[in-house]
């Protein structure tokens, strides 16, 4: 694979909600790109997730939920009103005792439905501050991307021992 195309999917595949940083990573370091590059390349890649989920979360929210009360979609406002007085009701108290450092937590687990595009969703849902929101984004992917850069090249070293060296002709 070229260089600019193994660079082009380890873009597209940081900045996707399925893989993200699990799967920018890995694939990058598996196309011969350096980790010390493949890291931050993939962590500035999905930094970029946090403004983009904000913007287009608030301009649909804007278009579906109306600026005024007899304008929107009703249908809309009575479900949103309702998922989000859930939600805060369930998680405010978690919000008010971490604050962005526990969004910046959850965003540098590097599971499954966890990561940027998870925790820029939940932060605009619980009303907080797009300042703090990408304030944990952002130190929440710089984790994630360092935990993940150290498990991909662990793994890669620690398979070392199950390929055979012939020491004989140096192969």
């Amino acid at each position: 694979m070229g260089t600019f195309s193994a660079y082009f999917w380890t873009a597209f595949l940081s900045v996707i909600p399925v893989s993200e940083l699990r799967g920018g990573i890995p694939f990058a370091i598996a196309n011969n790109i350096p980790w010390y590059l493949a890291g931050p390349f993939s962590i500035v890649c999905n930094v970029m997730v946090g403004p983009v989920c904000w913007i287009f979360l608030s301009t649909l929210h804007s278009l579906f939920y109306g600026r005024t009360p007899e304008k929107g979609i009703k249908i809309y406002k009575n479900l949103f009103d309702r998922f989000v007085e859930k939600a805060r009701r369930r998680v405010a108290p978690k919000i008010e005792k971490w604050g962005w450092f526990g969004i910046a937590v959850f965003v540098g687990i590097p599971l499954p439905l966890t990561g940027a595009w998870m925790g820029t969703l939940g932060a605009w849902v619980l009303g907080v501050s797009m300042r703090r929101t990408m304030l944990a984004v952002v130190v929440g992917v710089v984790i994630s991307g360092i935990i993940v850069c150290a498990v991909v090249l662990t793994g890669v070293t620690a398979f070392d021992i199950f390929i055979k060296n012939n020491w004989s002709t140096g192969t």
